[in-house]
């Protein structure tokens, strides 16, 4: 598939149709801030002295109240995606022969510039079509482009019936806003056929990957920044490439299926299959009580709770469809059972979800070819409404018009003092005006919260009786209930679906830390789901758990950092605690292009305390970006393969998922004493603008500056502005990286009282002060290459990127010695292998015994000599404010600058083969 292509046409084409939809809607009298009136005639009407027919009346009013409701722009873009979604699927169709009358609606089959449809528009048989007309307009020479609009209405029409959730009803006023000149070699349409290669619309994944390109642009309108809820899809959309789909989907369901029967001819089928290590008799015994003796594909439940376009859905479809036919049913009778009985979808974006639909309905059309004519499948994929707006007593009196109270409580004698309470009196198995009301609350930000909304047990009995009522009322079609039992029914089946669980729940979820999370979404996340609230993904972790069935798996695609963050060390503790990894793939870089990783993994919801998962690491050097497919091809290397137990992890403080690692290693960090036994690591400063009231050390007046203050006193009374600063640095082990100063005049005055404009709890920024100008050692927080750490003189402010390390001189010098060790570098790889180290992962560092080692020479007398000489080196640049001299001019001069520049060489070569030496 040529994704590029693909890419560089669905932004514009977004652009094009937003554009194409806005100018139809001015056509029609509406603008960002202007409705034109309207004026019945006859049979005419007119909007700003322009003619329409009278039948668009109704629909201009419905478009009107539209526009009213949710704004212009709101309602152009939502318009332009509709239609961009109709024409995505018709030329899926029209591709595939999906369409009854056979004839392609947007192309012709031998490259002619006139869509078929049109070119043989007589002989096309579609609702609303009447012969005699297309004739005459054929014949009238000029009315093609009337024609050709009449028959796409009617094209999309024919189809809301097998398709009412993406063709939508006949006459909706949508149509009023399809664009014009669609026959122009220009138009949106003729340019989804010349901008995208035909051959790539054979497979359904096409338009999963079309739905991401197209988001592209509004995605980087809104990312990096608190999201608002309607936003939350574009921000969070990712498109799942299918190898990890197939990992996923393979490794539950067809775990699942092969648990239970190992001789199955399914095996062979499932590429991206991980084959179990070799369990011990202990797991195995525990793995046959656990291991159901048959299943019924008919019983089988997966579900996708971000679905997004329905990529995993997709996958999920071609694996259970292969079970049935295993099981001996019939191909015909298979894409029904799947639609109705095993696939479960939600997401909050309604878009998406049509996508979903349309892409398994695909899939089933491609097995069945009867599946579109008349009875439907009942598809139990949905998008997420919410029920703000909607007066729940209002809906709940209409539902339930006969309401029966009585009164309880006694009856005092003064009628301030009375305790009577009016309740509701219900039938038994009857529906109650509390329990509507109840659901309808549930969802009031369900756009927001989307599949994380958890429904309680309690609930599911009257949600039943709730689905039965108004199953009930829409049949029958009371005309008293009717709406109400129509605004109820898409909120029924929703709770419907959250309610239940799961045999498998496979999702890609959306990835957002919480500085991005609005107001509402922090609040609910927080009280419910406390442990995952450092990232969405984290609380779909959780969420995904709970939708498990007892012994079920959940498959995930998720940014890597919950393996080893300390931010994530809740979720981690649980996760081990209480379920297993049966396997997990490390892919690094490169799966979503240069982004922060990711990894991928299935989880058995049940503790199996020394059951061995499997993983796979498909980089070689953390950080490094590989591309998609060199990824995919490494996932086939069985030297990538690791076998650990989740209680394995527990060994190693924080338990990271440090999978990798020999027995020894774990041993060192359960002998060793953490860093934190032996000095206070402190986080620095943020100043909130470094480029206010930071400056490179030439910068500024010496006469100004002080370089030597000993405590927040001395520097307070020598009346300087400026201060060394250190910020970190990259690697660079002993001394160096002093470039900066900052102004910290009369105490930090002018650096506090803006940090006080920007955030009111600045204290959050300007922290731990009276560790300033204290001696310590430092390191940065954010590196590509090994650690390193440097010793920091008195006299010093430091910034968030670069702690410090505080204790006595003897125990700072221990302590660089042994973080500047590669022992070090590798426990700290461990801890937290991702760009960004931690102050929680530095201190738990296991060391050597101190008592013991603190005589030993190079401890008193090695390492002030390490930093010695990279002081003297850091000195013989003009980069240090110390820098006297270059030494190949002067302490190395010679005849020449040549050979002077050779002894320096020479000089240098030696200082270092003593640094490594004495390392």
């Amino acid at each position: 598939m040529n994704k590029n292509k693909l890419k560089s046409y669905a932004p514009n084409a977004r652009k094009e149709f937003i554009e194409a939809v806005k100018a139809r809607a001015n056509l029609l009298g509406f603008s960002e801030n202007h409705i034109e009136p309207v004026e019945v005639r006859g049979d005419v009407l007119l909007i700003d002295g322009r003619p329409f027919p009278k039948t668009i009346l109704e629909q201009h009013k419905r478009l009107k109240e539209k526009i009213e409701l949710e704004g212009f722009n709101q309602l152009v873009e939502e318009v332009a995606y509709t239609w961009f979604n109709r024409f995505t699927a018709l030329r899926y169709m029209e591709i595939h022969g999906y369409l009854d009358h056979g004839f392609r609606v947007l192309s012709h089959p031998n490259n002619g510039s006139i869509p078929e449809i049109l070119e043989q528009a007589a002989r096309v048989e579609l609702k609303g079509i009447n012969r005699d007309e297309v004739i005459e307009m054929k014949l009238a020479g000029t009315k093609d482009a009337e024609l050709y609009r009449k028959l796409l209405i009617s094209q999309c029409n024919s189809l809301s019936d097998a398709m009412p959730f993406l063709f939508e009803r006949i006459n909706d006023e949508t149509e009023l806003l399809l664009p014009d000149n669609l026959l122009h070699s220009n138009s949106v349409i003729r340019k989804m056929v010349t901008d995208t290669d035909e051959a790539d619309w054979q497979e359904v994944e096409i338009i999963g990957w079309l739905y991401q390109f197209y988001i592209s642009d509004k995605k980087d309108e809104v990312i990096g920044k608190v999201v608002k809820s309607e936003d939350i899809p574009a921000a969070t959309q990712l498109f799942t490439p299918n190898w990890i789909v197939k990992y996923m989907v393979q490794n539950s369901l067809g775990r699942m299926w092969l648990a239970t029967y190992p001789s199955s001819t399914i095996r062979s089928k499932m590429q991206y299959y991980i084959e179990p290590a070799e369990q011990t008799e202990e797991v195995k015994a525990q793995l046959a009580i656990i291991t159901p003796s048959s299943l019924n594909p008919e019983e089988i439940t997966i579900l996708d709770p971000a679905c997004g376009s329905g990529h995993i859905l997709v996958e999920a479809y071609e694996l259970i469809k292969e079970i049935y036919l295993e099981r001996g049913y019939r191909l015909r009778d298979v894409p029904r059972l799947i639609l109705e009985k095993n696939l479960y979808g939600l997401d909050i974006d309604d878009r998406a979800a049509q996508l979903a639909c349309f892409a398994l309905l695909m899939k089933a059309r491609a097995d069945d070819r009867r599946i579109l004519d008349g009875n439907i499948p009942n598809l139990n994929l949905l998008a997420i409404q919410e029920s703000a707006g909607i007066d729940a007593k209002e809906v709940a009196a209409a539902l339930l018009p006969e309401k029966k109270t009585r009164v309880v409580g006694n009856t005092m004698l003064f009628a301030e003092m009375e305790t009577q309470q009016v309740i509701e009196v219900v039938e038994p198995g009857k529906v109650s005006h509390s329990e509507v009301i109840g659901l309808l609350n549930l969802f009031e930000h369900g756009k927001t919260f989307g599949s994380l909304i958890k429904v309680d047990e309690k609930a599911v009995a009257p949600i039943e009786r709730i689905s039965s009522l108004v199953d009930e009322i829409i049949e029958n079609r009371d005309l008293f209930s009717l709406d109400a039992a129509k605004t109820l029914q898409p909120f029924v089946r929703q709770a419907t679906v959250l309610a239940k669980q799961y045999d498998c729940v496979i999702a890609n979820p959306p990835y957002m830390g919480n500085k991005f999370f609005d107001s509402l979404l922090k609040i609910y996340i927080n009280k419910d789901y406390p442990n995952g609230k450092a990232d969405l993904y984290g609380s779909f972790i959780l969420r995904n758990l709970d939708f498990c069935n007892k012994n079920s798996f959940v498959g995930m695609l998720t940014i890597p950092n919950w393996m080893f963050l300390s931010t994530f060390e809740e979720l981690r503790y649980l996760m081990l605690k209480n379920y297993t990894i049966d396997s997990l793939v490390h892919n690094g870089r490169g799966v979503f292009g240069s982004d922060f990783g990711t990894c991928s993994f299935v989880l058995r919801n049940i503790k199996l305390p020394n059951y061995k998962g499997v993983f796979k690491r498909l980089f070689d050097k953390q950080g490094s970006v590989v591309n998609n497919e060199e990824l995919e091809k490494r996932y086939f290397e069985e030297k990538l393969l690791f076998a650990t137990s989740s209680t394995d992890f527990a060994k190693i403080p924080g338990s990271p998922i440090a999978y990798w690692v020999s027995d020894r290693v774990r041993q060192v960090f359960q002998e060793g004493k953490p860093l934190g036994d032996f000095a206070e690591v402190k986080r620095g400063m943020t100043t909130s603008d470094n480029n206010k009231f930071l400056r490179f050390w030439p910068e500024v007046s010496f006469q100004k500056s002080f370089l030597t203050a000993k405590s927040i006193k001395e520097a307070l009374e020598s009346k300087a502005k400026w201060f060394p600063y250190s910020k970190g640095g990259g690697y660079r082990k002993w001394f160096g990286y002093l470039e900066y100063f900052i102004n910290w005049e009369d105490s930090g005055r002018d650096v506090i009282a803006f940090a006080k404009i920007i955030n009111s709890s600045y204290t959050r920024t300007i922290v731990n002060i009276p560790y300033y100008f204290l001696p310590s050692a430092t390191f940065s927080y954010i590196t590509s290459g090994p650690f390193s750490m440097r010793w920091l003189p008195e006299g010093c402010l430091y910034d968030s990127g670069g702690p410090g390390v505080f204790s006595t001189e003897e125990k700072r010098r221990f302590i660089l010695g042994c973080m500047n060790s590669s022992p070090s570098q590798i426990a700290l790889n461990l801890l937290n292998p991702t760009l960004n180290l931690q102050i929680a992962d530095v201190i738990r560092l296991p060391l050597p015994d101190y008592e013991r080692l603190k005589t030993n020479p190079f401890l008193t007398t090695g390492i002030n000599i390490l930093v010695f000489l990279a002081k003297a080196d850091w000195d013989s640049f003009e980069t240090s404010w110390d820098f006297q001299y270059f030494p190949m001019l002067n302490a190395l001069k010679a005849p020449t600058i040549e050979q002077s520049f050779l002894n320096w060489q020479t000089h240098c070569t030696a200082q270092i083969k003593r640094m490594q030496e004495l390392e």
